[in-house]
C-alpha cells in the first residue's frame, strides 16, 4: 500500500505540470512553483504557488497560468516577434498584449478545454487589478484592454466580468480607430507574421505610429545585399523572457553603440589625417567659428522622450508660504477638530510601531567582546572563577537609525475631504513616532497650480498649438516637513491640506522624480519613500493633446528607474483604487481609515529584522 504523499496538492501539481509539458509539445520544459509573480523563459515556466488547502480560485488560476504559458511556448517563434517588434514602449506593450491573446486564441480553436481555464484566469486578474470597478478609461491601460478585446473577438467567447468592464471602456475607441484593419483578424491568426503586421497597422490606427521604428519588411530588402553585416533575428532573445534577458539585450545594445561610436570617430579621425596630408586643410576664422550651445539636458531621466511645454511656472514651495501663520494655525486647528474620533487608534498605532522599533534598539548589543560597557550579566563567571576575563558589550548600530523616510502625498482633488484628512493626520503622528526612534522624516505633497492648464497652456496656445507639446500644466511641489525640520516646527503646516482650492490635478511621474532626487542626495545610508495616493495621474489639459497614456506611461518609468537603481526602497499605499499596477510593493485599502494601519506596517515590515516576515508585510496586495 502506497504512502499518501505529505503535501495533497503535490499529486494535482504533478499532473498539471505533464500535462502542461504535452500541451506546450516540450517535454523537457521545466515546470515550478512559486509565491513569486508567474512568468517564462527559455528553461521554463514559474506557476502561482498552490497551497494545501487547494481552493478553487488556486486550482482555476494555476491552470489557466499553466494553459496560457504552454499555447504560448507552442505557437509563438521568437524571431518573429522580434523581427516585428515596436521601438516605443507603448507600443510594445500592445504588440505584446495581442501576440499572447493570438496564441491563446489559436489554442483554443484546437483545444477548446483551455479557453474556460484561460477564462477563469483572466477573470482573477481583472478581479486582482480592481477592474471590475473601474469608471474611467485612464483607470485601464490600452494595451490591457486591447489584448482582451482581440481575444474576445478571436475565439468569440464572452470576457469575463471584471475583464469586460475593463474592455468595455475602450471598445468603441478601439473598434472605431482600427476598425477596418480588424476585420482580417480570424485569416491572420495562424500566421504569426502576417498577424504581427496587422498588429503594427493596429498601433498605427490607435495612434501610436511614430513609436513603431522602421518597416522590418523593408529592412529585409536591405538585408539581402548584405546579409554578411546584420545579424540574424533568431538570435535575438524573446522579450517575454526573465528581465535578466531584457538586461542583457539592452547591455548588447549599448555595446554595439558604443563600437559604432568608435568606429565613426576613427573614420573621422582618418579623413582629417588625410586631408592634413593633402595639404586641403581648411582654416576657419576664429570670430567665425560656430558655436552652437549644448543640447538641454531631457526634463526626465527615467524617460528622455518625456516633454514640458514650459517649465517657467513650476514651483517648488514650502508650506509655510502658501498661507499665513494664523491661517495655518486655524487650518491645523480644524483638522485636529475633524480627525478627533479617530486620533486616538492612529496614535495608539503609531505607539505600536514605536514598541516594536525600541524593542530591536534594546535587543541590538553585541556580547563577549573584550573592551566596551561591562556585560554585568556574565559577571558570576568571574566570581565562580576569578582567572575568568572580564566580559563586555557594545550596542550595534541598527540599521533604521540611520534612516530617512519620505511621505509623498497625492494632493489631488480627488483626495478632497476625508482621504486628505485622514493622509495628513497619519503623517504628522508618524513622523512624530519616527522622530522619537531616531529616524528622519520628511512629508512632501504634490499637486498643480492650476486646473486644466495653467500659464503653460496659455503659452501653449499663444504658439499656435504645436503637436504632442508634453505636460501643459504648472506643477506645484510642497514641502510640508523637511527632513531636518523638527516636528514641533513644521507641526501647523499639515494644516494647509484643507485650505480650499488646494488640492487640483496630480502629476505622479514628475512628482516621484523630485522626491526621489531629494532622498538620493540625503547622507543616510537608507532611504525609504512611502506614496499614497488614490490613483492614477490625470490632468486635464496636458491629456487632452497627448497619447491617453502619456503621464501614466511616464509614471510607470519613473517606477522603473528608482526599483532600478536600488538607491530607495519605494513603497505605496492606494486609497480606493489599485495602485499595485504600478508599484511593485504596493498595498491597496478600501477605506481611508484604513491608512494609519497600512503605514504602520507597512514601515514596520521595512524594519523587520527577519526577512520571511518582511517580505510576506510587503509583498501583501490588498488590506481589508
Amino acid at each position: 500500500m502506497s504512502k499518501p504523499p505529505d503535501n495533497p496538492s503535490d499529486p494535482f501539481k504533478k499532473a498539471l505540470a505533464e500535462a502542461t509539458r504535452v500541451l506546450a509539445d516540450d517535454p523537457e520544459m521545466g515546470v515550478t512553483y512559486s509565491v513569486d509573480p508567474p512568468g517564462m523563459n527559455n528553461d521554463g515556466l514559474r506557476l502561482p504557488q498552490i497551497s494545501r488547502r487547494m481552493t478553487r480560485d488556486e486550482v482555476l488560476l494555476a491552470r489557466g497560468t499553466a494553459d496560457g504559458y504552454a499555447l504560448r511556448r507552442r505557437h509563438h517563434d521568437a524571431g518573429t516577434f522580434n523581427h516585428y517588434a515596436p521601438q516605443g514602449q507603448m507600443a510594445r506593450d500592445l504588440y505584446e498584449a495581442m501576440e499572447h491573446a493570438r496564441c491563446e486564441a489559436v489554442g483554443a480553436r484546437t483545444m477548446p478545454g483551455t479557453a474556460g481555464n484561460i477564462d477563469a484566469r483572466i477573470a482573477v486578474e481583472a478581479s486582482r487589478k480592481g477592474y471590475d470597478n473601474v469608471g474611467e478609461r485612464e483607470e485601464v491601460p490600452l494595451s490591457v484592454a486591447a489584448g482582451y478585446l482581440i481575444r474576445q473577438m478571436a475565439t468569440g467567447r464572452d470576457l469575463p466580468e471584471g475583464a469586460e468592464q475593463a474592455a468595455g471602456l475602450w471598445r468603441e475607441f478601439f473598434q472605431g480607430q482600427a476598425g477596418p484593419t480588424l476585420e482580417g483578424l480570424q485569416g491572420n491568426l495562424a500566421d504569426q507574421a502576417a498577424f504581427a503586421r496587422m498588429a503594427r497597422q493596429i498601433i498605427d490606427d490607435l495612434g501610436y505610429g511614430d513609436q513603431l521604428g522602421d518597416d522590418p519588411d523593408a529592412e529585409d530588402t536591405d538585408d539581402e545585399a548584405t546579409p554578411e553585416d546584420e545579424p540574424q533575428d533568431g538570435d535575438e532573445p524573446d522579450s517575454t523572457g526573465d528581465e535578466d534577458e531584457a538586461d542583457s539585450q539592452e547591455a548588447d545594445a549599448a555595446q554595439s553603440q558604443e563600437q559604432t561610436q568608435d568606429a565613426a570617430q576613427a573614420e573621422i579621425s582618418m579623413d582629417d589625417e588625410a586631408d592634413m596630408e593633402s595639404g586641403e586643410e581648411q582654416e576657419v576664422p576664429e570670430g567665425d567659428a560656430p558655436t552652437e550651445p549644448p543640447p538641454p539636458p531631457p526634463v526626465s531621466e527615467a524617460d528622455p522622450g518625456y516633454e514640458v511645454f514650459d517649465q517657467a511656472h513650476d514651483e517648488i514651495i514650502r508650506a509655510e508660504e502658501l498661507a499665513e501663520p494664523a491661517e495655518l494655525e486655524r487650518l491645523r486647528a480644524y483638522l485636529d477638530k475633524q480627525l478627533e474620533p479617530i486620533k486616538g487608534a492612529v496614535g495608539r498605532l503609531a505607539n505600536k510601531l514605536q514598541r516594536r522599533l525600541q524593542a530591536k534598539q534594546n535587543r541590538s548589543w553585541e556580547f563577549d567582546l573584550e573592551e566596551g560597557t561591562l556585560d554585568a550579566g556574565r559577571l558570576a563567571r568571574v566570581v565562580a572563577n576569578p582567572t575568568t576575563p572580564l566580559s563586555f558589550k557594545v550596542e550595534k548600530d541598527t540599521e533604521f537609525r540611520d534612516t530617512v523616510v519620505t511621505i509623498l502625498l497625492d494632493n489631488s482633488g480627488s483626495m478632497r475631504g476625508r482621504p486628505i484628512s485622514i493622509a495628513a493626520i497619519c503623517a504628522d503622528v508618524l513622523s512624530q513616532t519616527l522622530e522619537r526612534c531616531d529616524v528622519k522624516t520628511e512629508v512632501l505633497g504634490f499637486t498643480t497650480r492650476a486646473w486644466k492648464g495653467g500659464q503653460a497652456r496659455e503659452a501653449w496656445l499663444n504658439a499656435g498649438r504645436p503637436q504632442r507639446p508634453g505636460r501643459l500644466n504648472d506643477l506645484r511641489h510642497i514641502i510640508y516637513k523637511g527632513a531636518d525640520a523638527p516636528w514641533r516646527r513644521a507641526r501647523t503646516n499639515l494644516g494647509l491640506m484643507m485650505k480650499e482650492g488646494l488640492l487640483k490635478e496630480n502629476i505622479d511621474g514628475e512628482a516621484l522624480e523630485w522626491a526621489h532626487k531629494r532622498l538620493v542626495q540625503r547622507p543616510e545610508a537608507r532611504k525609504i519613500l512611502m506614496v499614497i495616493s488614490d490613483g492614477a495621474p490625470v490632468d486635464d489639459s496636458t491629456l487632452s493633446v497627448n497619447p491617453a497614456n502619456y503621464l501614466e506611461k511616464h509614471l510607470r518609468d519613473v517606477i522603473a528607474m528608482v526599483e532600478r537603481r536600488k538607491q530607495v526602497e519605494l513603497i505605496a499605499i492606494g486609497i480606493g483604487h489599485d495602485v499595485t499596477r504600478y508599484y511593485s510593493r504596493a498595498v491597496t485599502i478600501t477605506d481611508a481609515e484604513q491608512l494609519a494601519g497600512a503605514m504602520t506596517e507597512q514601515l514596520a515590515g521595512l524594519f523587520d529584522s527577519d526577512p520571511r516576515k518582511r517580505a510576506r508585510v510587503l509583498g501583501m496586495k490588498h488590506a481589508g
